[in-house]
């Protein structure tokens, strides 16, 4: 397939503004002017764009909810990529951050928003540098500013650096943060489209998202509808990392088999061992075992099979991993990271920790696997977010295929791989 959002990897001085208009960068924006903005936002929905960020809601109709009035509006492109295992976004950042900027200005200039913001994990140094360098050539070609390009389009962008937080990937908690609150999330309604940012519409869309919005311009909704699947369609950048010969990212039709990814482009299981498990989405998506790979990589197939594609990081494992250690490192993972808004979050995630760490090190107490699952029927669908919810998913995902590794770390205090 022709590499979209990868096609400047590898150039030297990616990041450069001079390299992205050689390449025929912001043409699309340029396009985009002398559309009707309307027209835009329904280019977007034909085109079957989903986002990308792990929910997978239809962008244009995201878009459409926002008011066509002459109210202050907002664009917040998701940077904090805060799921473990994901790296994608993270790549645009740093070395094609213009192709981003050019899917914001046009996103922008649908909807009416006169002030963009990246949203970025505090953690990524390098990619807020390189943001806010490629923001700033910019506003020196007239591509941000006040009438943009004699359009009478005024757009401000500025980088907004978290602190490692990974509950401000909820979009509402991204708000708090941007506006100087703690992060924690809101309760919605009012949704962000007609409530958002210092109470004004906001449109919040992931980076990648963001960054498939030139190519619909520049190449048309059907073009982008007639990659992949007719319900999730498009291209799609795939991370993969663990036990493989070849991590990395790889760009594909939405669609592809996990077999085809793990097998043909990463390269297959490193060191020629079986592979025991693939966790296809993040660590929130359950994982899954060999004999369901050959599902395809899109949002329904997914769901189908009981996980789901989240963020597109596919983490390999092989025959030496020990699922009751990688269930308590990611369980572990969850209960640092929750805001402690909520009771079940808060307390369930902490305390099923606690039992995974004690089968983990041999002081498991009769009982303790009963109580995992006790634990994750308390904590599912109770919480104020999805964060507790994705611990739960991500330790039924490993007791739903390994319960028996569980049960003889209760029963024997050691690991049986």
């Amino acid at each position: 397939m022709e590499r979209i959002l990868l096609k400047n990897f590898g150039l030297p001085d990616s990041h450069r503004i001079d390299v992205y208009l050689a390449g025929n960068g912001y043409s699309a924006f340029k396009d985009a002017l002398k559309m009707e903005r309307d027209h835009i936002i329904q280019m977007v929905k034909d085109s079957g764009l989903r986002g990308r960020g792990g929910a997978g809601f239809p962008t244009g109709l995201k878009w459409s909810f926002i008011p066509k009035d002459g109210v202050s509006k907002y664009l917040c492109c998701n940077a904090d990529e805060g799921e473990p295992g994901t790296f994608k976004d993270r790549g645009i950042m740093e070395y094609d951050p213009h192709l981003l900027i050019e899917g914001m200005i046009i996103t922008s200039y649908a909807i009416g928003a006169q002030n963009a913001y990246i949203y970025i994990r505090g953690e990524f140094e390098f990619g807020a540098r390189r943001l806010e360098g490629a923001i700033k050539e910019a506003y020196e070609k007239g591509f941000l500013g006040t009438d943009i390009l004699g359009s009478g389009f005024s757009l401000d962008m500025r980088v907004h650096r978290g602190f490692g937080a990974y509950i401000c990937g909820e979009e509402t908690a991204l708000l708090e943060s941007i506006e100087g609150y703690r992060g924690q999330p809101r309760k919605k309604p009012p949704f962000p489209a007609l409530a958002g940012l210092y109470g004004k519409p906001t449109v919040i869309n992931n980076v990648e998202t963001l960054s498939c919005v030139p190519s619909i311009i520049s190449k048309g909704a059907k073009w982008f509808s007639s990659i992949g699947p007719e319900k999730s369609p498009g291209p799609k950048i795939y991370g993969v990392s663990g036990h493989v010969n070849k991590p990395g990212l790889y760009e594909l039709p939405m669609g592809t088999p996990l077999r085809e990814i793990v097998y043909d482009h990463a390269g297959g299981v490193k060191g020629g061992r079986k592979l025991k498990a693939v966790i296809p989405g993040g660590v929130t998506a359950p994982m899954l075992v060999e004999s369901e790979l050959d599902v395809p990589m899109d949002f329904d197939s997914l769901a189908r099979i009981g996980s789901m594609l989240g963020s597109g990081a596919v983490i390999v494992m092989d025959s030496t991993t020990c699922m009751v250690k990688t269930s308590w490192i990611i369980s572990r993972f969850f209960s640092h990271e929750s805001c402690g808004k909520c009771t079940p979050c808060r307390d369930g995630t902490t305390w099923m920790t606690n039992v995974l760490k004690r089968l983990e090190h041999g002081k498991a107490r009769a009982g303790d696997v009963e109580l995992l699952e006790g634990l994750c029927a308390n904590v599912f669908g109770r919480t104020f977010c999805p964060l507790g919810d994705g611990a739960v998913m991500a330790l039924r995902g490993a007791m739903k295929h390994f319960r028996d590794e569980f049960v003889f770390h209760e029963a024997n205090k050691r690991c049986m791989v």
